[in-house]
């Protein structure tokens, strides 16, 4: 099971309760971010490229507990910059946990091994860690060489700790088909409960501007990846998003299903454009102009955009809309099908890799002077 029975019953019940309400726009997960800074400087990474004054500002816990009572969601994931940088995470954490929220912490698993004492396994904790790759195509994504070695020390320490472990993969033009399907084996093979793919985002402020999938590229490379899959493997994605990435299924964004708050409040309208902030949940949701943003809106910044963060809550909302959609989504759950598909096959046969280095384009990236990290303590 991607994710424990009590997680999915709680998360469908939520649903449901919208639903049945007659609500048309409900947070699906918060997207709660207490801090910028990192402690890596991604070529693609449009989150870093702040003042050092805005990457050393941080939430409070009591901010961040806050956000998530007046937002309501029975999910939370933290992102970041890197999460396990600041100070009261493990208090962050623990609150929510005591509000009984689902939560993922996302990290870069470069701090994990040695911070790993301060935090205590539960139902309600995951750990996503951002796994790019194989280890020269993930070092290539992070600009960093060794951290992808250092990600999987800290998945295998937390699963052997007892604490429940996913990754977040994300995937940009020239990506090879064959290597991911190698990292998702590897990943399966390491104990990690369940995995999470998507295309990255053309962020304005990210250094690195040529390697960012089109929606044409996006289809083919996931339905390369996805099609014929390995039984062990476990996606803790809604399957009807994944076969949006295939090409199989085609979902308007909702940005409003995964809201996003950070040191500059609500962010308008999701977590990849920033059109202003809002001082509540309340204003984000009646005051922003909704019609503005998704593909059939004609926004060239959201033409591209098939991000899990903009398209999976579709996909939930979708599965509950109708009693076709729910069967249809109930058939899939049980039989987790593998998607065979010959001419996915031939084309990942005959697939050849555009980078043969991509380690020697690590340094001269990493040391641009556009790139801005500050660590902290």
């Amino acid at each position: 099971m991607a994710v424990p029975i009590s997680q999915a019953w709680t998360v469908a019940s939520y649903v449901l309760k919208q639903k049945l309400s007659g609500r048309k726009r409900y947070p699906l997960v918060l997207m709660l971010e207490p801090l910028f800074r990192c402690n890596l400087a991604c070529a693609g990474c449009g989150k870093i490229q702040y003042p050092a004054h805005i990457l050393k500002s941080e939430l409070s816990p009591e901010e961040c507990f806050r956000a998530v009572e007046e937002c309501g969601t029975p999910m939370v994931s933290i992102p970041g910059g890197e999460p396990l940088l600041h100070p009261k995470m493990p208090e962050i954490v623990a609150g929510l946990v005591a509000r009984k929220k689902y939560v993922y912490m996302c990290t870069n698993a470069l701090l994990l091994k040695e911070k790993l004492h301060l935090f205590k396994p539960s139902k309600y904790l995951s750990f996503s860690v951002h796994l790019d790759g194989e280890k020269e195509h993930h070092d290539f994504s992070v600009c960093r060489e060794g951290g992808h070695d250092q990600a999987m020390e800290g998945i295998r320490a937390a699963v052997a700790a007892g604490f429940r472990v996913t990754t977040n993969t994300t995937l940009f033009d020239g990506a090879d088909p064959n290597s991911v399907r190698r990292h998702f084996d590897q990943l399966m093979a390491a104990g990690v409960e369940s995995m999470m793919v998507s295309p990255g985002y053309t962020y304005d402020k990210a250094p690195d501007q040529s390697h960012f999938l089109g929606k044409a590229k996006s289809r083919r490379l996931f339905r390369m990846i996805l099609s014929n899959r390995n039984k062990s493997w476990e996606f803790n994605t809604h399957p009807l998003f994944s076969e949006f990435l295939m090409g199989k299924q085609n979902f308007e964004c909702t940005p409003w299903g995964m809201p996003t708050f950070s040191i500059f409040g609500w962010q308008k309208p999701c977590y990849l454009l920033q059109d202003g902030y809002a001082d509540t949940f309340k204003e984000l949701m009646e005051e922003t102009e909704w019609e503005n943003y998704g593909a059939k809106s004609g926004n060239p910044r959201c033409a591209n955009c098939m991000v899990h963060s903009g398209h999976e809550a579709s996909a939930v909302d979708y599965n509950f809309s109708s009693l076709k959609g729910f069967i249809s989504t109930a058939k899939k759950y049980m039989s987790r099908p593998l998607y065979p598909d010959p001419d996915a096959q031939k084309m990942l046969n005959e697939w050849k890799p555009e980078h043969t280095n991509p380690l020697v384009q690590i340094q001269s990236v990493a040391n641009s002077s556009e790139l801005q990290t500050v660590s902290g303590d």
